[in-house]
């Protein structure tokens, strides 16, 4: 089997992130890469990627300068072996080397691994998680991710609406949190007395402003440390995402603070070192691996296999469309002790009915796909409504 051809495809669901002061349900990306890798046997492989998707785009069709280092995804994976999936990783990783050992190119590197993992599954007929060589459960227990909204009665009633969803675990992050103080307190004081004693509750503190004319939301360490005792008091489970990503002393210090609240990062982290860092010198909780960006699969499960060794836990981040949930099932199905599926319940209708048969919660959990590859398949009339580019 040879791979023929890489296409990165550009939907647009037509509306742009919504404003958390209107108190509503995020819209999520307005933008969606998709990868599809195609071979001469008629198996593609698929993944979407939480990236600037035009940007991803420029990076699979770029054209060949003849130098390895400057090279396309495309230049570096037709004519290949799909099977061959670590020595293609290593080869994507030289051939972007000067421009994306980080960000968008480790991205696309990323995605591509997960084609690539999708593909050898539905080859030979078996789920991504046969393929990592272990399932340790056939289900996984998901948590609504949303954001905070401006006011503590918004709080309440959005906590009322997951909880009718059938959620038992909710992740408030961003949004209208990490401004003020008090806030940010009340906030979560809200959340916590409409969710109850039995509903497991997550903060995700978005280390940047989500507004153009305040992109930056500085918080001093001391003031981080005030708001973990109230978060302390109102059990929350982690908090997640602080902090800049290379303040890998902030997190130790934070972590050295913390009784009961667990210490999480790595949505944004890419590759295995950088999350050797966060866990070693971070000394993190939980890592939070998004397969779409940390280099796929391939190092997901390098992950997986240091939080394990670690005796910590590790839960994939996966704000994305059901392409993203699927993979990141495998991996949790993967690890030997596993927390949540990130369920992202964000309004854009893309997000969670781009797959013919989009990934369902039943009684608050996730059932781990057994079908071939990913075991979620594209609807492509749904994918060619939103395609522009």
């Amino acid at each position: 089997m040879k791979i023929t051809d890489v296409q990165a495809i550009v939907l647009d669901t037509g509306k742009d992130y919504s404003d958390w002061r209107g108190a509503a349900e995020a819209h999520g990306v307005r933008f969606v890469c998709l990868l599809r890798i195609s071979t001469d046997e008629g198996i593609d492989g698929w993944s979407d990627i939480e990236t600037q998707p035009h940007v991803g785009k420029a990076i699979v069709e770029a054209p060949s300068g003849g130098q390895i280092g400057f090279e396309s995804l495309r230049a570096a994976l037709v004519g290949e072996d799909p099977f061959q999936r670590e020595r293609l990783w290593q080869k994507m990783y030289r051939c972007l080397a000067y421009y994306g050992r980080q960000g968008a190119g480790m991205q696309m590197i990323s995605g591509a691994d997960i084609a690539l993992w999708d593909i050898a599954g539905k080859a030979t007929g078996q789920p991504i998680w046969q393929l990592l060589g272990a399932k340790y459960r056939s289900r996984v227990r998901a948590y609504a991710s949303t954001i905070f909204r401006p006011t503590a009665d918004d709080m309440k009633r959005a906590v009322e609406g997951y909880l009718q969803q059938g959620f038992g675990a909710i992740k408030f992050g961003w949004g209208a949190f990490g401004y003020d103080l008090a806030r940010d307190a009340a906030l979560v004081k809200a959340a916590r007395q409409a969710a109850g004693d039995n509903v497991e509750l997550m903060v995700d503190g978005g280390w940047y402003g989500t507004t153009y004319e305040d992109p930056f939301k500085a918080r001093a360490l001391k003031d981080w440390r005030r708001l973990l005792e109230v978060l302390e008091d109102c059990r929350i489970f982690w908090l997640e995402d602080f902090l800049h990503p290379e303040n890998i002393e902030g997190y130790a210090e934070i972590a050295d603070s913390a009784r009961t609240v667990r210490i999480a990062a790595g949505e944004q982290a890419a590759g295995f070192d950088e999350f050797e860092r966060l866990a070693r010198l971070g000394r993190v909780d939980v890592l939070q691996p998004d397969l779409s960006r940390c280099g796929g699969l391939t190092i997901g499960r390098q992950i997986a296999d240091l939080a394990t060794r670690m005796q910590i836990d590790c839960a994939p981040h996966a704000w994305l469309t059901d392409l993203l949930k699927a993979a990141s099932m495998h991996l949790n199905a993967y690890l030997m002790n596993s927390l949540y599926l990130e369920y992202n319940v964000s309004s854009a209708s893309l997000l969670n009915t781009l797959c013919k048969e989009p990934i369902a919660m039943k009684d608050g959990y996730i059932p781990v796909p057994d079908g071939p590859g990913l075991g979620v398949e594209v609807d492509l009339k749904v994918m060619e409504k939103f395609r522009v580019a």
